[in-house]
Formats: C-alpha cells, structure tokens, sequence
C-alpha cells in the first residue's frame, strides 16, 4: 500500500511539473514587417527589436494596432495567424485564401481597398532604388542547433493581379540569411520564440504602380521530393512611386 501510494504521489508530482515547467515550441515564421526604419537614437546599433525602431509598411491585413493581436512574435494563436504552408502537390498559392495550402493561416489575396488601412496596417510606398528592410520572428528557429535556412523576397515585374509562384521564382530579388537576429528575445530577455530577425535590400526599377511582394521561407528540404518542401510565405503589396 506504501508503495502503490509513493508511485502516484511520484506520478502527480511530474504531471505537475510538465505543466508548469517552460516549454520550447518551435512554430513557423511570417513577414511582421516590410518596411522597417530605425530610430535615429538607436545610433549605429541597428538591431531589430521594437523599442529600436517603428515599421512604416505591412504585409496585407496585419492587424498592427489590435492589442488582441499581442505582443511581437505571438500571431500564431489568433484569428490573424500568418501560417500558410504552401501544398507543392496541389494548387500552390503565392499568397494564402485561408482554404488552400496544408496551413492556411490568414486571407493574403489581393485586394487594395481591404487590405490596408483601419485595423489593418499601411501600404509601403518606396521608390525604385531605395532601400527595403523586412523583419520577422525567429519563432524558434535562429537557435544554434538550427540550420541558418534562407528567406526569398520576390518582387512582381509588373502592377496588377498577383503572378503564379512559378513565375515569381524567377523574380527573386533578394536571398535574406533567416538567423539575422538579435541574440534576446524582443522584450530583451532570452526568449528564443520572439527574437527579432530581418535584413535589407535595394527595391529594383520598375515603373510605378503597386507590386506584389512575396516572403518566402523553406523550413525544411522534403525527404523523397522538393515538392514536399516545408514551405511558407507571407504577402504585401508595394507602392513605387
């Protein structure tokens, strides 16, 4: 009896435990941020976390001033998750409808009227020449036992409706090293889920007009096939002026 009473005391002690001890929980990254600027105090110290600058242009429907949407980094548990896997088999989606892909996450399709402004986040307007910088969420995947994958930022050639994911594989215009991250986590904390990543590039001449611009991010290589790659996006429009 003695011991059948220390084997459940044991038991409740460790459901205890693993319900209140820390967990990591590797999660998929998205675009927070398509037109990130320093502020001037941050001085040559140019990292990524919020208090060191402000974001001028968002991805379409960001929810960038709805408390509900949390604090950096902590979209995934929401209504507005950005999570959409894209499904190389079937029906590959630049951008998210909230029904295809083998994570939908949230509506990213076109639409210029709904998808900026009010609850949702303003438009980037840049100009051919200019510098862009994009941040995102390490989401647990910048730790040192990860591989430093690669994030592909593509620009449409022309304005107007968003172009097939084949045709804008070849408009890449930048190739963005995913572990560009600050070492702390956005508060300045060790916090390996919120560390704030991101990386710069020039805007290529294009006549103006708004342009899709795609986040596009392989987590992981397919074991058998590439087109069972771990593979997710993010979408904005951009206005070049």
């Amino acid at each position: 009896m003695v011991k059948a009473s220390f084997t459940f005391i044991a038991v409740a002690a460790l459901a205890v435990f693993s319900t209140f001890a820390p967990q990591e929980v590797e999660a998929h990254s998205w675009l927070d941020c398509v037109d990130w600027r320093w502020k001037k105090s941050s001085g040559k110290n140019k990292d990524w976390k919020s208090s060191s600058g402000f974001c001028k242009g968002y991805a379409r429907r960001y929810p960038w001033k709805n408390p509900k949407a949390g604090k950096f980094g902590l979209l995934d548990n929401t209504q507005w998750s950005r999570h959409y896997r894209q499904n190389l088999r079937k029906n590959t989606l630049p951008c998210s409808d909230s029904h295809a892909g083998l994570e939908q996450g949230i509506v990213e399709t076109r639409d210029l009227k709904g998808a900026y402004g009010g609850q949702w986040g303003p438009m980037t307007v840049t100009k051919s020449g200019g510098e862009l910088c994009v941040r995102w969420p390490a989401k647990n995947h910048a730790a040192s036992n990860e591989d430093n994958t690669i994030v592909k930022i593509s620009l449409a050639e022309k304005p107007g409706p968003d172009p097939s994911q084949k045709q804008l594989d070849k408009m890449v215009i930048a190739e963005l090293k995913y572990k560009n991250c600050n070492k702390q986590g956005d508060s300045g904390k060790k916090d390996e889920n919120t560390r704030p990543c991101g990386g710069c590039f020039k805007v290529p001449k294009r006549k103006p007009g708004i342009y899709l611009l795609q986040f596009r991010w392989r987590l992981n290589k397919g074991k058998k096939s590439a087109l069972d790659d771990e593979i997710y996006t993010s979408c904005a429009d951009i206005q070049i002026k």
